[in-house]
C-alpha cells in the first residue's frame, strides 16, 4: 500500500484487538499495556459494550505505555453526544500527544434498543448527523498539536462511503479477506484501513472450531454482522449452524505461520493495519499468544 498522508496517524501495520482486559483489576491492564508497548506493538485497539466507559481505559492504558498508541474499536456513538465524543477525543489526544485514534460505530439493535433504551431505526443517518455534531462542537480546552483522527466501524457500503467522506477510514471488524478487497475499493487508496482477525494458536481443527464457535455466537446472531457475511456469499443456514466454511473464513487457526498467512493475506487485499484479536478457551490475558505472534509480527 501507498504511504498514508502524514495527517493520519500511523498506528503500523499490525495491532492487538482484544476485549479481555475489561475483565481485569486496573492493576493488571497497566502491566498488561506497559509491557505490550515495550515489546513494540504499534496499537491497541479496545472495545465498548457494557463494560469499562473506553474513554477512561484508553487513557489507563496510555498513562501506562510510552509509545503504544490506543484506538477504540469502537466507541458507541449511542453512549454519549456528540460534544462529550468530541471533547474527549481532543483531551485525550493534546494529553497522550497524539496517540488516541477514536473508532466509532452505530453497535447494534440490541445494545442499543435492549440495553440503552435508544431507537435504532436509522443508525447510518444518525452517524452522519452525530459526526456533523462533532465537528460543530465547542471545545475551550487546550486543543491537541494535530487535528486527531477518527475512523468508522463500516460493514455495508454506505457506512464504507460515509467512512471516507466524513472520517478517516474504516475499522471493518469480524470480516473475511474478500471484505477488505470491497472496503478497500470502496473507501479508497488513501484512506486508513484498519481490519480485525480472529485467530486460534491451535492446530487440531475440532479444539480450533470449538474455541472459534465459542467467540464467534454472539456475533453470528447480531444481523449487521449476519447480514454481512450474507452479502459476501454465506447463507443464511451456514451462519445459523456455524459452519466450517463460515469459522474458517472469520477465524484463522493453525500454526503461528497459518495465523500470520491470513494477517499477510488481508494486506494483500487492501489493509493498512491488522489488528489480531488472540481468542483463547478461557478469558486470562493471552501474553504468552501475545508475545508469540508480537515477536513475528514486530520488526
Amino acid at each position: 500500500m501507498a504511504d498514508k498522508s502524514e495527517d493520519v496517524i500511523d498506528i503500523g501495520r499490525v495491532g492487538i484487538w482484544t476485549g479481555v482486559l475489561d475483565g481485569q483489576p486496573a492493576n493488571k491492564v497497566r502491566e498488561a499495556a506497559a509491557e505490550l508497548d515495550e515489546m513494540g506493538w504499534p496499537c491497541l485497539w479496545i472495545p465498548e459494550t457494557v463494560s469499562r466507559d473506553p474513554f477512561v481505559a484508553a487513557a489507563v492504558l496510555l498513562e501506562a505505555s510510552s509509545s503504544m498508541k490506543v484506538a477504540t474499536g469502537i466507541a458507541s456513538i449511542w453512549a454519549r453526544d456528540a460534544m462529550t465524543t468530541n471533547n474527549a477525543h481532543l483531551t485525550l489526544n493534546e494529553a497522550y500527544e497524539g496517540r488516541f485514534l477514536l473508532g466509532l460505530g452505530v453497535s447494534h439493535h440490541t445494545l442499543t434498543e435492549w440495553v440503552r433504551k435508544h431507537d435504532y431505526s436509522k443508525p447510518l443517518s444518525t452517524m452522519r448527523t452525530y459526526l456533523e455534531r462533532m465537528d460543530a462542537s465547542m471545545f475551550k480546552g487546550v486543543e491537541p498539536a494535530v487535528k486527531p483522527n477518527r475512523v468508522l466501524a463500516a460493514l455495508g457500503p454506505k457506512m464504507l462511503e460515509l467512512s471516507a467522506e466524513s472520517a478517516d477510514g474504516a475499522h471493518p471488524y469480524f470480516v473475511p479477506v474478500e471484505h477488505t478487497v470491497i472496503a478497500r475499493e470502496a473507501i479508497g487508496p488513501d484512506k486508513l484501513l484498519a481490519v480485525e482477525q480472529m485467530i486460534v494458536l491451535e492446530s487440531d481443527p475440532a479444539i480450533a472450531r470449538e474455541i472459534a464457535r465459542k467467540h464467534m455466537s454472539v456475533y453470528l446472531g447480531l444481523p449487521n454482522y449476519a447480514k454481512n457475511l450474507m452479502r459476501l456469499g454465506y447463507t443464511e443456514e451456514e451462519l445459523t449452524n456455524a459452519d466450517d466454511r463460515v469459522v474458517d473464513a472469520v477465524v484463522a487457526w493453525g500454526s503461528l505461520d497459518d495465523c500470520l498467512a491470513r494477517v499477510a493475506a488481508h494486506h494483500d487485499a487492501g489493509a493498512d493495519h491488522v489488528c489480531v484479536q488472540v481468542l483463547e478457551a478461557g478469558r486470562d490475558l493471552p501474553m504468552d499468544a501475545w508475545r508469540e505472534v508480537g515477536s513475528a509480527l514486530i520488526s
